[in-house]
């Protein structure tokens, strides 16, 4: 039984990426990922030993208030949130919003994919890289693909996760998103003409950092 993880933050804001851009939801940023992006943004998320741990029942009250204010749904995200088993996390959480505000409130993974799932979770947003590949079970049931682009290695692997998607999944398959790394141009170049000439791909940006929220 997980009875504590580590945390890098929880706090109420904005969804600013992919299919529920623009919505308000309460962050739950777990830490520990060995994934090693170089282009992350959260690289300070890499390392479990440098954040606290957290009881999961401090993390479903802190949900519960923040639905309470408004929050429409929590995501889970890292770092890598899938190193650690979600489990008892997503339990506590169901069970104390339903219990205090009386909504079941949806819970949202954001992963890499790198390891087997866990939680239960309402939404997955399957965000794969190319030197981590996901795991099957995440590329059958992530209902938002979100490949992030920084060159045209990136986004030779978008088209190569896509057909495996097409293989994997006859029905109920993910949405698809193009998002460009926010500091290459490159990228943002190559994720514009993708998506004009590719119409099941939608085009995600860090609207969040454009609005200068957290």
């Amino acid at each position: 039984m997980t009875s504590t993880l580590p945390i890098v933050e929880s706090f109420h804001s904005i969804q600013g990426e992919g299919a529920h851009a623009g919505r308000s939801a309460f962050f739950i940023r777990l830490a520990s990922c060995n994934v090693g992006c170089h282009w992350c943004d959260t690289k300070n998320s890499w390392s479990a030993k440098s954040h606290p741990q957290l009881s999961i029942h401090e993390l479903a009250h802190k949900t519960t208030k923040a639905v309470t204010a408004g929050a429409a749904f929590v995501v889970i995200t890292g770092g890598e949130p899938l190193h650690h088993n979600l489990d008892e996390l997503s339990k506590a959480i169901r069970e104390a919003t339903v219990s205090k505000s009386k909504k079941n409130i949806p819970i949202h993974l954001e992963t890499s994919g790198v390891d087997p799932l866990s939680g239960s979770p309402n939404w997955i947003t399957l965000s794969p890289k190319r030197h981590a590949h996901p795991c099957t079970e995440l590329l059958e049931k992530c209902q938002e693909l979100k490949v992030i682009i920084h060159d045209q290695e990136d986004l030779d692997f978008a088209k190569y996760i896509e057909e495996i998607i097409l293989s994997v999944k006859r029905f109920n398959r993910p949405l698809l998103f193009i998002q460009p790394e926010w500091e290459s141009s490159k990228g943002q170049s190559l994720a514009i003409d993708h998506v004009k000439h590719n119409p099941q791909w939608k085009l995600s940006l860090q609207t969040h950092k454009w609005l200068g929220v957290h």
